[in-house]
């Protein structure tokens, strides 16, 4: 009797149980802004990191704008080659912008906020870039092996409509992934709004999250990681035969020409993969650290900076290009005439 008695009771708790984490679980999850990471609590610390982040974000916005002046205007840079490289720059600017910008105002406002919005933008945008950039460093690679490895079929294969299909493919995949991995992150309800990183960053938004839909975003990252995966596989494979055959060039001329459009794209992938890599598979954690911090700025800001830098030292044609562009070839004329009148004078 008291056991039949006591079940509705039992049935009315537990149903108040679920009323009660229901409501408080919307009422945590109700944020409307994100606190981001604090470098330091001193001013003095605040305003070094505005004016470190200010200048690292202004060289990487020189450079890249550089790289995609120099192809745009030269004529003799109108090939796949250069075309995927201005590509590439754009998506580099497009993704050190998307974080920099908001943490360099921080700084100099001394804040941590975000909004709500901003956040779910940070992320979309972010993703949206770094799965371009892996797709177009993937096209780029094949490039060079049709060049190098199939030199006559070059033209036939990567003519002008197949090298804008290629592109238009990669900005699709870029939105494919970021869509879904933002849709996934942002679908669960969050208890924190405390993001320990200085730019919204997944492995740093999951940790906040009140219930199991974080697995969805779990599953997305499994999906992209086998993708990225994929194409690791796929470019090791294709270098595999791009070398072989740079190996059996008889010039040395040739080799080197060869090799200084090729190294580049390698170093360029490797370490923007494996940094990116340690920073998303790494088990979930509530609490900041110098290595996440480190990884984070390795995949986000260390390759948009130095992309320009790689692939103008080691390419003649850009160097050529950004002479013209910058008119230094012309200066050095000038002055070597000068000097010359000068010496019959």
């Amino acid at each position: 009797m008291d056991s039949t008695k006591n079940k509705p009771s039992l049935q009315l708790q537990r149903k108040d149980f679920f009323l009660v984490m229901k409501e408080r679980i919307s009422n945590e999850s109700s944020f409307s802004e994100f606190l981001l990471l604090e470098f330091s609590s001193i001013r003095e610390l605040q305003i070094l990191h505005f004016f470190m982040f200010l200048l690292l974000y202004l060289s990487t916005v020189f450079g890249n704008l550089l790289i995609i002046s120099a192809v745009a205007f030269d004529h003799h840079l109108h090939t796949p080659m250069y075309f995927f490289l201005m590509n590439l720059a754009i998506q580099d600017l497009g993704a050190v912008s998307v974080t920099i910008p908001k943490s360099i105002v921080n700084s100099l406002m001394n804040t941590r906020s975000i909004s709500y919005t901003g956040c779910v933008a940070q992320v979309l945008f972010l993703i949206f870039f770094l799965a371009s950039d892996i797709s177009l460093l993937t096209v780029m690679a094949y490039d060079r092996y049709v060049a190098i490895c199939n030199p006559l079929q070059y033209e036939m294969v990567m003519n002008r409509t197949a090298c804008k299909q290629m592109v238009a493919g990669v900005w699709v995949a870029g939105i494919f992934n970021a869509v879904m991995h933002t849709s996934a992150t942002f679908a669960t309800p969050f208890c924190s709004n405390i993001v320990n990183q200085f730019f919204c960053e997944i492995p740093k938004i999951l940790p906040l999250a009140c219930s199991n839909l974080y697995l969805l975003e779990i599953g997305a990252l499994v999906v992209s990681v086998t993708v990225v995966s994929w194409c690791f596989v796929f470019i090791v494979v294709t270098y595999v035969h791009i070398f072989t055959a740079v190996l059996k060039i008889p010039s040395v001329q040739g080799r080197k020409k060869a090799f200084s459009t090729c190294i580049p794209h390698l170093v360029v992938f490797s370490v923007f993969c494996f940094t990116a890599w340690f920073a998303y598979l790494r088990p979930p954690s509530k609490t900041p650290s110098d290595l996440d911090f480190a990884l984070t700025v390795m995949y986000s800001l260390v390759p948009p900076l130095f992309n320009p830098i790689i692939y103008s030292m080691r390419n003649k044609e850009i160097k050529n290009a950004l002479s013209k562009l910058l008119g230094l070839r012309q200066s050095s004329l000038v002055i070597s005439s000068k000097i010359v009148l000068k010496r019959y004078n």
